[in-house]
């Protein structure tokens, strides 16, 4: 489970098997949320985040998206 970026206390990573839609995982204390980032940074699913914590996680997720992909094709293409 690679992880990519550490801040805030929000950590991004993939699992060593992921699928299209290029996507990344985020964890933030016990909640978890899976972002699609092939085009923009589109909300999938969350479990455990409120509201304001998605909204942190989707804004840095934007913030990096470019480092995102980059590692997303690195890994798996």
């Amino acid at each position: 489970m690679p992880t990519i970026l550490n801040q805030d206390g929000y950590r991004f990573y993939f699992f060593s098997n992921e699928h299209e839609p290029i996507h990344v995982h985020v964890q933030f204390g016990a909640g978890r949320a899976k972002f699609d980032i092939s085009e923009g940074v589109r909300l999938l699913e969350s479990r455990g985040m409120k509201v304001q914590e998605l909204r942190k996680a989707q804004d840095l997720a934007e913030e990096n998206v470019e480092l995102l992909r980059r590692t997303w094709h690195e890994c798996f293409d």
